[in-house]
């Protein structure tokens, strides 16, 4: 899988949990640019990113995560 395909259905599933057609990721993106992303719609999106790719993140991950970018890295981490 490439990145650009992990952008795809990981902004497509930022837009479902969100309810935001306009949310557009880049690399940088955090919590701070998406007005309803709060802890417990972080929960959330956890949730909804591993429904999506078939896998779960390592809690240990979850709350490194500082950006968009590097949940990007992790889905491709962890899909190989």
């Amino acid at each position: 899988m490439s990145r650009e395909e992990v952008y795809e259905r990981l902004t497509a599933v930022f837009q479902e949990v969100f309810d935001d057609d306009s949310i557009e990721l880049k690399d940088e993106t955090t919590s701070e640019d998406i007005e309803d992303w709060d802890s417990f719609e972080h929960i959330n999106l956890v949730v909804a990113v591993e429904t999506e790719f078939s896998f779960k993140i390592p809690m240990g991950k979850v709350i490194t995560m500082k950006n968009v970018g590097e949940m990007v890295d992790i889905i491709l981490s962890l899909g190989k």
